[in-house]
């Protein structure tokens, strides 16, 4: 099929380096940049030998990067230039920087034609409009918008607050310590217990409860200058209500469960908020409320439901504080979790 109009001038359209004629030598290799190049055929080429365009296939042929003269080329002849055209009707490899988004079909590049990145990373888009990779997070954290003009960051999964550490209770111990979990990223801190057992612990008289110890240092703090209050509602489940309330003035400890009804196992769950531990200008206040339902009734259909909320103060000094020591107030824990979590600001 003969071709009307106007030559196409797409293609890859390439001059090579200039060759020196060799005496008695008719066959020449072709580069252009000092890189061999493979035309598609002679027919695809101008070749001009001494000012005379030379005839594909008669004149000369090619085989991969070499041209071969019909004859031996002497001294004096001047191979003035060789143009590859490229093959105007199939483009074969494109011109750098030639191929545009127009060029390209939809849904034509796949996962194979992206450039290698790192597992994890994910592609979006800086405040000049180009492609950036966001740097993998940690496990369990979530992609969080920067806003406009920025590309998104992984963040800390959850809401303001953010866990830290969970210690869990597997055996009998008179006392759980949580140490050194308070640091310069959070300035206010929860502590949630959940689940706690007490099974071999039978309260009586003042020795009922939880109790709890601020820590300095890594040490608890046992001087007598905790001041604390509670104020507790039971329900029993035979219908019976009962209000109180419970504190101390120069304690050597704080009481977080502090229920007034003795002589009965029960599981026991508070969460306590501290403010400022690390701060050294102010004494620490400390609040807390807490739920806990006995699970014997050893107490002659007494058994019940306890809610109480309270608050202390440790007046010792304005030392920073390292974490805290819960331990009953008789017998053991045997069961639960105590989780520390981190309040954002």
């Amino acid at each position: 099929m003969a071709y009307i109009g106007v030559k196409p001038t797409i293609g890859n359209f390439q001059i090579c380096d200039a060759i020196s004629v060799v005496n008695g030598q008719a066959a020449y290799t072709m580069q252009v940049g000092s890189v061999n190049v493979i035309p598609e055929s002679a027919n695809h080429m101008l070749v001009s030998l001494n000012g005379i365009l030379q005839k594909p296939g008669s004149s000369f042929t090619v085989s991969s990067s070499t041209i071969t003269f019909a004859s031996n080329l002497v001294t004096g002849d001047v191979i003035d230039f060789i143009q590859i055209l490229g093959n105007v009707l199939d483009l074969g490899i494109p011109s750098d920087a030639t191929v545009t988004t127009a060029k390209l079909a939809d849904d034509a590049v796949t996962l194979d034609k992206m450039a290698s990145g790192t597992d994890g990373n994910i592609i979006s888009y800086d405040a000049s409009g180009n492609p950036v990779a966001v740097a993998t997070g940690s496990a369990g954290q979530v992609l969080t918008s920067a806003g406009a003009g920025a590309p998104p960051t992984f963040a800390d999964a959850g809401g303001d607050f953010v866990k830290i550490t969970t210690t869990t209770i597997s055996s009998s111990v008179s006392s759980v310590s949580v140490d050194g979990h308070f640091s310069s990223t959070y300035k206010n801190y929860q502590i949630v217990g959940t689940g706690l057992i007490f099974s071999d612990s039978y309260f009586s008289g003042a020795s009922q409860g939880l109790k709890a110890r601020v820590r300095q240092s890594n040490a608890d703090k046992t001087d007598g200058q905790y001041i604390w209050t509670i104020n507790r509602s039971i329900t029993y489940f035979n219908g019976n209500l009962n209000d109180g309330n419970d504190g101390a003035y120069n304690s050597d400890h704080f009481k977080i469960i502090g229920r007034n009804n003795s002589g009965n196992e029960f599981t026991g769950n508070f969460y306590m908020n501290v403010y400022d531990p690390l701060g050294t200008s102010y004494r620490k206040a400390i609040n807390w409320q807490t739920s806990s339902i006995e699970t014997v009734d050893n107490n002659a259909g007494n058994l019940g439901f306890f809610s109480e909320n309270g608050s202390t103060v440790y007046r010792g000094n304005t030392t920073a504080l390292s974490g805290f020591t819960f331990f009953p107030a008789s017998g053991n824990l045997t069961g639960g979790t105590i989780t520390i979590y981190g309040l954002k600001q």
